[in-house]
């Protein structure tokens, strides 16, 4: 349950949030891993990588639950990046991999709310090269951490009820399942129920060890296999999370 306190009416009311201050707004600097790096988008330096990267997707399967995409050209993809780069609304990231210095692909932080300590992880496209590696797991991380060293509270995952791939990530990453959302919005010409997830300042402490613990290097074989998943880790946080409440 929800932690709370009485007013003196004896109604129940949230802690009162003593020596908390508002974080500011993240700014465009890379976080830097052990596999990647998440930098700033920039058009000149990444345009050329994502349309490799994304171009690999014959079927078009990124783009289904995507905002953006697909781009025919890589001049379509440029433009995009351009525009991207300097909204003032969210700000996009490329995950360039460590392993060939090369974009592979691109995440953003948006509806940054520092008054409500709260930021969403979004626009997340991850094509064929990137995914189910190392590297894409260690972006999340990367931007999760720096959001709660920031001084956020709330740290968001929403997505399509219908998109399983996003609703597997976020799980095994330790975001606990909030709701749904019905007839949220209408996407692309079609309903869209919209899954809530989010992970909280409290919960940030116990998952970073499981992180840490992953992403160590005496995790992986010498064939770069997982000797314990993430979900295994990540799995009794939520169960003990929801437990509680």
């Amino acid at each position: 349950m929800s932690q709370s306190n009485l007013n003196p009416l004896g109604q129940p009311v949230g802690l009162a949030l003593d020596g908390w201050n508002a974080p500011p707004p993240p700014s465009r600097s890379s976080l830097v891993g052990r596999h990647c790096r998440v930098e700033p988008l920039d058009p000149a330096r990444h345009a050329e990588d994502l349309y490799e990267a994304t171009a690999a997707d014959v079927e078009g399967r990124i783009w289904t639950y995507l905002s953006y995409g697909p781009f025919g050209s890589r001049a379509d993809l440029r433009s995009w990046t351009e525009a991207a780069a300097e909204r003032e609304d969210r700000l996009f990231f490329a995950i360039v991999d460590e392993a060939d210095g090369r974009a592979a692909g691109v995440a953003s932080y948006l509806r940054v709310s520092p008054a409500a300590g709260s930021i969403e992880v979004g626009n997340i496209c991850y094509p064929p090269r990137l995914q189910r590696t190392t590297a894409a797991t260690e972006a999340m991380v990367l931007m999760m951490r720096n959001a709660f060293e920031l001084g956020y509270r709330r740290y968001e995952w929403k997505c399509d009820r219908l998109n399983a791939a996003s609703i597997a990530a976020a799980e095994r990453l330790g975001f606990t399942f909030e709701g749904v959302f019905r007839q949220a919005t209408i996407f692309r010409g079609r309903n869209r129920d919209t899954a809530w997830f989010a992970i909280i300042d409290r919960d940030w402490e116990e998952l970073r060890s499981c992180y840490e613990r992953w992403l160590a290097p005496g995790n992986f074989d010498a064939d770069g296999v997982q000797r314990e998943s993430l979900s295994t880790l990540t799995e009794p946080v939520v169960r003990r999370r929801l437990a509680s409440w």
